[in-house]
């Protein structure tokens, strides 16, 4: 597990809101901000809490494979990115550790695709959360489960001296 690159001073020197809400808002915003992969593949961030979010995806034609079906690695990549927010969503950095995920059925192109994330563990440096994907019919295209670890800084704000 490598250290996260620093953001930029704007980004440090915003005021770390004490409504855990708010926190996860502002947290969201910092990240979605210099994210570029989940930027450049379509994603918005629809809704994020402390240990929660919620992201879409909309299928182009440049993300089918061979099988005019959705490439599993962008259904990944949303479930993937969408767990990254859930679990920095306290502005703690958090970085994953491992992960799976079940495709259950395709998607197609200008499907629109939904990821929630939920925290399911937190305890010390380590963390669970359940992603479920599904289409905007409501049908489960994949499931995917993510593990976490804390490591060393916070998403916004600069830290208090110790």
């Amino acid at each position: 597990m490598s250290e996260r690159v620093s953001l930029s001073p704007a980004v440090a020197d915003l005021e770390i809101p004490a409504d855990p809400q708010a926190l996860a808002e502002t947290v969201g915003a910092a990240m979605y901000a210099v994210d570029l992969a989940t930027q450049s593949l379509g994603m918005q961030i629809v809704e994020i809490a402390p240990g929660y979010a919620r992201l879409t995806m909309p299928v182009r034609s440049d993300m089918l494979n061979g099988h005019q079906t959705c490439h599993g690695g962008f259904m990944f990549a949303l479930a993937d990115s969408t767990f990254a927010f859930a679990c920095n969503s306290r502005n703690v950095s958090t970085v994953a550790s491992g992960c799976t995920i079940d495709f259950l059925a395709p998607g197609f192109a200008g499907d629109v695709l939904t990821a929630v994330a939920q925290e399911r563990s937190l305890a010390g440096r380590t963390g669970v959360y359940d992603v479920t994907i599904t289409n905007q019919d409501g049908r489960q295209l994949a499931l995917f489960r993510g593990r976490s670890y804390r490591i060393k800084g916070q998403i916004v704000g600069t830290p208090a001296a110790p």
